[in-house]
């Protein structure tokens, strides 16, 4: 039953299955852990599945999805913060791990410049899907993508 080209609930979970492989690599980019990548692409989900009868238009399907996605990782790392303010954890194992050099130098990058580079070479979202998922000019995705380049070329140069 479509009125007005609004998407079905077996549409929503076909388009949504077929995005789960790129979701979670953009989760698993912001987030640093699998695990948690999967709890934010689950997340994500529920709640792309409470409000797809609100998306008004199906063919930003896509770009739509990945902006919940990209809300729910920002919120658990703000989560996160709070928890490291409460207590400050040791080094651990997996901490060694994730210091990667490129890991670490995106971590570093302001949060609207890595966000630009997460959608554009993790996700492999176009110039135009990138700044629709963050809801920017595309002029100004151009911008910080060009400006997080150069700021990571200089931090991985450093090592």
């Amino acid at each position: 039953r479509k009125e007005g080209g609004h998407l079905t609930e077996q549409e929503y979970i076909r388009r949504a299955e077929s995005l789960k492989e790129q979701l979670y690599r953009t989760a698993a980019v912001y987030l640093g852990s699998p695990s948690d990548a999967v709890d934010a692409v689950d997340e994500a989900f529920y709640k792309g599945f409470l409000a797809y009868s609100k998306l008004r238009q199906p063919e930003f399907f896509d770009t739509w999805l990945t902006r919940i996605l990209i809300n729910v990782c920002n919120s658990e790392l703000r989560r996160r913060k709070r928890e490291l303010a409460v207590a400050e954890l040791p080094e651990t194992a997996q901490e060694e791990f994730d210091a990667l050099p490129l890991k670490e130098a995106l971590r570093r990058l302001p949060k609207d410049l890595r966000e630009v580079i997460i959608l554009r070479y993790f996700t492999g979202l176009t110039l135009e899907e990138t700044a629709q998922a963050l809801d920017i000019p595309r002029g100004t995705v151009s911008t910080r993508q060009k400006k997080a380049l150069s700021l990571l070329r200089l931090e991985l140069t450093d090592e």
